[in-house]
């Protein structure tokens, strides 16, 4: 991509700015992994898409404060380094940041003997991003009650809760090779390393318009945690939960770990990996550059003035039967 110098191989990454296209730029960094996801990805050695995970825990964050992601490290270690199988990690952060536009700009593999179990990895990445002084967000000045939250949908249970996860599976007698019971025509294993969706371009573009007060990417914490992230004090939401369906893999995990629906918006994205708010006046405008960017959106609720907790209240969960 533009702005990229130098090659790999030398001792540091190089990035012109202004190459890139910015004139009065902020940067914006992150840091992330994919927590104990990566250990299904172990055990059933399916490396291909863990990779995807770790840039978009990135770079999601990113897109929060209306950056675009210029570039991304990764960090591979291991107690003995398995070609292929570091082979296979790299290549899903490489293909990670070519759907996103954001250059692989160098990383570090780690060889520590002693320090790593065989067969066993860990994985950390690293991002930075840009945005015109201007147009940062949260524009939290602006943010008012009425405004409207649109919910865009998750692809599964991205990368949060997976101690969870793994606890329910070993619960329910299941192996990571047995057929998936809320996901037809899939293993365990392979449907729960669905990877995090990336919400680089279709977040990005409707942040361009000028019409997007706030995002807010719902990972750990789930909604009720993360939405007052990017909200002004005295700021709440309400939602609808009536207004989106859960995918079935959180119907299983509400059943097999006897959570409630407050507990289960609190550990998972329950189908919603992001929020944006907007004005009334702008919904419309909004809700039609996310569906012609692929995604397929939902007016989740709005925002009220609230000072006592909970600030994100959920009305209707009765309706999922959790």
């Amino acid at each position: 991509r533009s702005g990229v110098m130098g090659s790999i191989g030398g001792f540091g990454g190089l990035f012109d700015l202004k190459a890139a296209g910015y004139d009065d730029p902020v940067l914006v960094s992150g840091t992330d992994g994919v927590g104990t996801k990566l250990i299904i990805a172990q055990q059933t050695r399916q490396h291909d898409r863990i990779g995807i995970d770790l840039v978009a825990m990135v770079v999601n964050d990113l897109v929060v404060q209306g950056a675009e992601p210029l570039f991304f490290l990764d960090y591979f270690a291991s107690g003995k380094l398995e070609v292929a199988e570091a082979a296979s990690v790299v290549g899903g952060i490489a293909a990670g940041c070519k759907a996103c536009n954001c250059a692989l700009i160098g990383g570090e593999t780690a060889e520590m003997p002693g320090m790593y179990a065989p067969g066993h990895y860990d994985l950390a990445g690293f991002a930075v991003g840009a945005v015109n002084r201007t147009d940062l967000l949260p524009r939290l000045d602006s943010i008012a009650p009425g405004d409207v939250l649109i919910g865009v949908p998750s692809s599964g249970v991205h990368s949060n809760g997976f101690s969870l996860v793994r606890k329910v599976v070993e619960r329910s007698g299941l192996s990571w090779d047995s057929p998936a019971p809320f996901a037809p025509g899939q293993s365990v294993g392979t449907a729960l390393l669905t990877p995090t969706k990336l919400y680089v371009k279709s977040c990005l573009r409707a942040a361009k318009t000028g019409k997007v007060k706030a995002l807010a990417h719902i990972t750990g914490g789930g909604l009720l945690e993360n939405l007052p992230r990017v909200l002004p004090e005295g700021m709440g939401a309400t939602l609808d939960a009536k207004s989106w369906k859960p995918l079935p893999v959180f119907d299983w995990l509400a059943a097999g770990s006897r959570s409630g629906a407050t507990e289960m918006l609190r550990t998972f994205n329950c189908g919603i990996g992001m929020v944006l708010v907007v004005a009334p006046e702008d919904k419309e405008a909004v809700l039609a550059i996310l569906a012609d960017s692929g995604e397929e959106p939902h007016v989740i609720g709005k925002l009220e003035a609230r000072t006592e907790e909970p600030l994100v209240q959920v009305e209707g969960t009765a309706l999922w039967g959790w």
